[in-house]
């Protein structure tokens, strides 16, 4: 039947049951493509700038049209056709093909050669295998609207074909794996609006491909892109960006393990894999992206930055509700990763401000030169790690303002080249430790190193609190400049540490939080130029540890004249460590003091070392307590225990008065030496015994017979510890003005 017997006939592909008068035998058509010549019969038409068309419409086709090794320097189209057999194009040398609203039972093109583009489209559905493997099309593959539906098999099977062109895709809908190992092309793949469903396996396999232009899974102004089962592009390479902007992943729907059930590192609920990628522009999981399985892409390179603002990904099973929720009722952890970029660099940044994942976000030895943007984000592994990310590197800030985070943040050994601002985030449920199922820290820093500012303070507005129910570990860390927790609610009962900063090194240490400290705050061996806290900080209802702790001025310097300031800070001082005795703080609070010029607050504090310092040597000793408690009140309140050393030369002048006066009121003495002619001079003979080494003549001259000669002896020891006591603070006096 010639096309012009068919005139004004239109042949629905899709019938199950075709018209005779649209049949026609498979070795017709062969025949009429091996004798076509262009410019003969009426089945020709020319198009303006390409090869002459062979153009079969609204036919059915029986039998197998079998074009095996053909070469043919002719376009062949077939429009509205309808095969019983898959057509067989294997070896054939053709100038094109298309089959545009037809039904195919497969094809079988393994490889075919094309000079210019291989053409499925119009809605055309293959119920079978598409086989083009090794193909070399010079022009673009092109799948636009069409159906491919092998179920549980290959739907399309094009193992390293070659494409000069694109893979156009859009709105092609796949039942069955889409397989394209080892695809070359020079320009895009375009799987934009695309539905690939492939439950039991991989709904794409990539492994090694190579795009010569942009890998877009995107939505159209029909539909999303989505895939069920896993996309499979390790190794894969794209010379610009790979966008699954908008679509929604669901993994297979039995957990795979394709490396054995050893390896911890596996992730056998994947949606996406891509270990190994190289991408030279960004990967686009953003604006409305959803996927409830892992997106996993370790080692890969990536020339741009990784967008998942706005996405969904959620491994809760559907359990998560992005919401706080009473302890005994809140789910999780979680069984399985949702994101995993352990050992990728990323030349630009990561933004997932506003995304909202369920799962751990594994980002371990992960480098971005840009900054991490978390603002307004939701993370969740309740009572597991949500963000672990050990050495993890970022060029310029990680800000996470406003984030919720249900679970623990690692981030150890963290090289973090600008800001770590956390401010009016939320941490809640962190982790437990396998071994005796204690808490996780909130946010672990330790050994990090910030370049600028680590920021745990309010946002703009009051109602705007940073808040930890955890630990805040920033044990040995680095801040180049301020570390921050104005306004911050700090621990809770699930952890007996709300802060531990042994170590910590920063200029600016600011701790006027907002509530005091629930649980233990540990600053021993911290370093800070600048001290800024309130009341608040000191009520820590763990109290604080505060050895070799040292800061070289507060931000609110002590006036000279302000002792309600002094008294105030050694009672905060005295509270904050439970009422134990500990001298490192005094001293160092003593020398900040000294340091600033305010020598006689200086003395104030270590005078309340010391009367502390003999309230710990009193308790516990039933009988030597009274008596350690008497000396020091006796210290403290003649010389200051050394640190008031002219207070002795008022005692000096109170015991020559009492001297004087006794010796006065007392019968003359005896001389010592008959043949002197001495005057008696009660003031002299006073101040001979209270003054040593200096004689005035007198001490040695005169005795008493009666227990006067004790009150002597008791004269010249008091003599002696005063007089010493002077002269050692005059030379403190001399040694500071030198």
């Amino acid at each position: 039947m010639t096309e012009q017997d068919v005139s004004g006939r239109r042949l629905d592909p899709f019938d199950q049951k075709p018209p005779e008068w649209a049949r026609v035998r498979a070795v017709d058509i062969v025949r009429q493509v091996v004798e076509f010549e262009p410019g003969t019969g009426g089945r020709i038409r020319r198009r303006a700038t390409t090869p002459p068309v062979l153009r079969f419409a609204d036919r059915w086709i029986v039998g197998a049209l079998d074009l095996r090794a053909v070469e043919f320097p002719h376009l062949l189209e077939f429009v509205r056709c309808r095969f019983d057999t898959p057509p067989d194009l294997r070896q054939a040398k053709l100038a094109g093909c298309e089959f545009n609203r037809c039904q195919l039972p497969g094809l079988e093109g393994r490889n075919l050669y094309s000079d210019n583009d291989i053409r499925l489209i119009g809605g055309t559905r293959v119920y079978g295998r598409v086989d083009l493997t090794d193909g070399d099309i010079s022009g673009s593959l092109e799948l636009t609207g069409s159906l491919l539906d092998n179920p549980g098999r290959y739907a399309l099977h094009a193992d390293r074909l070659t494409l000069a062109g694109a893979l156009l895709a859009a709105n092609l809908e796949v039942n069955g794996e889409l397989r394209i190992p080892g695809l070359r092309t020079g320009g895009n793949v375009n799987l934009a609006g695309a539905r690939l469903h492939n439950p039991d396996g991989y709904s794409v396999d990539g492994n090694g491909l190579h795009v010569g232009g942009n890998l877009q899974c995107v939505p159209t102004s029909e539909r999303r892109f989505r895939s069920t089962g896993m996309v499979f592009l390790p190794s894969a390479r794209i010379d610009s960006d790979f966008s699954l902007r908008g679509a929604q992943l669901v993994p297979a729907t039995e957990d795979r393990d394709l490396v054995g059930d050893q390896d911890r590192f596996f992730d056998p609920r994947a949606a996406l894999i891509a270990d190994r990628m190289q991408v030279s522009g960004n990967v686009d999981l953003d604006r409305g992206f959803e996927s409830t399985g892992t997106l996993r892409m370790v080692n890969v390179r990536i020339g741009g930055s990784v967008r998942l603002s706005g996405a969904t990904i959620d491994l809760s099973g559907g359990q998560e509700p992005f919401a706080e929720l009473p302890g005994s009722t809140a789910p999780g952890p979680y069984g399985y990763r949702a994101v995993h970029l352990d050992g990728s660099e990323i030349d630009g940044g990561i933004d997932a401000r506003g995304a909202r994942i369920a799962g751990q976000v594994r980002v371990v030895d992960v480098r971005a030169r840009g900054s991490v943007l978390l603002d307004g984000a939701t993370l969740s592994n309740r009572n597991g790690d949500v963000l672990e990310g050990r050495r993890f590197t970022t060029g310029g800030n990680l800000d996470a303002r406003g984030v919720t985070v249900f679970g623990s943040v690692l981030l150890p050994e963290a090289h973090i080249g600008a800001n770590l601002d956390l401010r009016a985030s939320r941490f809640v449920n962190p982790g437990r430790y396998r071994r005796d199922r204690s808490r996780k820290p909130s946010i672990d820093l330790r050994v990090a190193q910030i370049g600028r500012d680590l920021v745990c303070a309010r946002g703009e507005r009051e109602a705007q609190s940073f808040s930890a129910h955890g630990e805040i570990r920033i044990r040995r860390t680095e801040v180049g400049r301020q570390t921050n927790f104005q306004g911050a609610e700090l621990g809770s009962s699930l952890s007996g540490t709300a802060v531990n900063a042994f170590g910590l090194i920063t200029q600016d240490l600011r701790l006027d939080v907002g509530v005091a400290p629930r649980g233990r705050v540990n600053l021993r061996h911290a370093r800070c130029a600048s001290l800024n806290d309130n009341d608040r900080f000191w009520d820590a209802t763990g109290h604080i540890e505060l050895d070799d702790f040292r800061y070289e001025a507060l931000a609110v310097p002590i006036e000279l004249d302000d002792d309600a300031q002094i008294k105030r800070r050694l009672r905060l001082l005295r509270k904050a460590m439970g009422g134990s005795y500990r001298p490192g703080p005094y001293d160092q609070f003593a020398a900040m003091l000294r340091a600033s010029g305010n020598e006689e607050h200086a003395a104030e504090v270590l005078i309340a070392k010391q009367k502390w310092r003999y309230v710990a040597l009193a308790e516990g000793h039933t009988f030597l307590g009274p008596g350690v408690r008497f000396w020091s009140l006796l210290q403290r309140a003649v010389v200051g225990y050394g640190y008031k050393p002219m207070r002795a030369l008022l005692c000096l002048a109170v015991l020559l008065f009492a001297g004087t006066l006794v010796f006065s009121v007392m019968p003359e003495p005896t001389e010592a030496n008959a043949d002197d002619n001495l005057v008696w001079n009660p003031f002299l003979y006073t101040l001979d015994h209270l003054v040593p080494i200096v004689d005035f003549g007198h001490k040695n001259k005169w005795h008493f017979n009666s227990g006067l000669q004790w009150f002597s002896a008791a004269l010249i020891a008091c003599g002696w510890i005063l007089a010493t006591t002077v002269a050692a603070g005059l030379t403190r006096m001399l040694r500071r003005s030198n």
